[in-house]
């Protein structure tokens, strides 16, 4: 038999506890042995939650127990869970976490804490989507070329609905907030922050490295307007907030951004707020993968999953899919040189003259214009949509603030990248 603790009996914890106890049959039998949720760790003891395990406001009533074999981490948040699970292993006690923030920053120390102490976080990343295991093992025999990861529901739910039913940003903002898929302060979400956290995991199963969400590109979704998604829908683009892995020599690009993608590509076609991602394998091709990216139920099915691996096999797969680094030495690419076709919406006066000045710092920057669209708007002003032949961040970076200074372009323009 096998005890457990869960630290964090939230949604999430609450929904573990449960489903060990509901399934507990089918689980017996997948696992080898009896798995039980003996005890959970709670903030407040006063508040009413749907578990029959034993609560206590104290950790170390789970740490200081030998007789606890896997410590389930759920706390959220860097600090505290970083010393709770640092602790959890010295004790030599197994792991399971859902702690996406945790391992952005801590993946690599946490790893050598572990050494051979089983150590699982498939639910940190997509939920309900088993991508760790696919990534780590089912797709161990290939070179990495790509992932392309919609990884955060509220952001895909948020421009699902701007883009299908034309409603703009705050109304949907708030109406996300409405429906709880969204904070009271969102910027964790439609800042990127949350998807790139998701992103630097994948990233270092996938390439073996090791950046902090502050070294990466990471953009917010608030800048799209109904132009842009008319424009979208025009040239037959959706927009998509993606996480981006992809290897170019020995470099890695990590980036979390609004994404024009053709409708017609898989990850163009998840939308509300669903999660999906694709990884492109050399030897595999692409392969996808689609379900819920949050929610109690979801993510708690991928938390005991790896409760039945640790019964079943103990330390199975190395934590982060390599038992040695690979000889290349990889670096991260620097955000201004990354390469990709770009889509911009310039506000400029509508005279003449105006187009001349645009299209000469484009040429200037050594960047060539691939569409151009013109909508007239009032007071002799015009929306100048325009997207571009792949060329370099800086240079798209160095005509942008061209044309702020240029006197034609009337405010900042907007960029958004295009992944073909």
């Amino acid at each position: 038999m096998l005890k457990v603790g869960i630290i964090g009996v939230g949604t999430v914890g609450t929904s573990v506890a449960n489903i060990l106890i509901d399934n507990k049959n089918i689980i017996t039998a997948r696992a080898g042995k009896e798995i039980v949720p003996t005890i959970g760790v709670v903030s407040n003891l006063g508040k009413k939650r749907d578990v029959s395990i034993k609560l206590t406001t104290n950790a170390d009533e789970i740490l200081e127990d030998d007789s606890i074999d896997i410590v389930v981490e759920l706390m959220g948040g860097i600090d505290k869970p970083y010393e709770i699970v640092k602790k959890a292993l010295l004790k030599g006690k197994a792991v399971v976490t859902a702690n996406k923030a945790l391992l952005a920053y801590h993946r690599y120390e946490l790893q050598e804490l572990a050494g051979d102490i089983p150590f699982e976080f498939e639910a940190a990343v997509a939920g309900g989507i088993p991508i760790i295991n696919a990534l780590r093992d089912g797709l161990s025999a290939n070179h990495i070329k790509s992932i392309q990861g919609i990884m955060n529901g509220t952001c895909n739910y948020m421009l699902t609905r701007m883009i299908n039913d034309g409603v703009n940003y705050d109304e949907i903002l708030k109406e996300a907030q409405e429906l709880g898929y969204a904070e009271a302060d969102p910027t964790f979400d439609v800042g990127g922050y949350d998807a790139a956290h998701k992103l630097l995991i994948l990233g270092s199963i996938a390439y073996g490295i090791d950046v902090k969400p502050e070294e990466i590109l990471i953009e917010e979704i608030e800048n799209i307007t109904k132009a842009d998604i008319e424009f979208a829908k025009e040239f037959e683009y959706s927009i998509k907030l993606l996480g981006i892995a992809k290897k170019v020599g020995n470099e890695i690009e990590l980036r979390v951004h609004p994404v024009l993608i053709p409708e017609d590509k898989m990850i163009a076609k998840v939308d509300g707020v669903m999660n999906g991602i694709s990884v492109v394998g050399d030897k595999v091709g692409e392969t996808m993968y689609y379900g819920a990216g949050a929610g109690g139920d979801a993510t708690a099915s991928a938390v005991v999953a790896n409760i039945i691996d640790i019964a079943r096999k103990g330390k199975g797969s190395p934590m982060l899919g390599f038992e040695k680094q690979p000889g290349e030495k990889i670096t991260l690419m620097p955000k201004e040189n990354i390469q990709t076709k770009y889509y911009l919406r310039l506000e400029v006066a509508d005279k003449s003259g105006t187009l001349a000045k645009v299209a000469t710092i484009f040429g200037n920057n050594s960047i060539s214009i691939e569409n151009m669209m013109q909508k007239p708007l009032k007071d002799s002003k015009a929306n100048l949509l325009l997207t571009t032949h792949t060329c370099v961040e800086k240079d798209i970076l160095k005509a942008i603030k061209e044309l702020e200074n240029s006197g034609v372009v009337l405010t900042k323009p907007n960029m958004i990248r295009i992944e073909d």
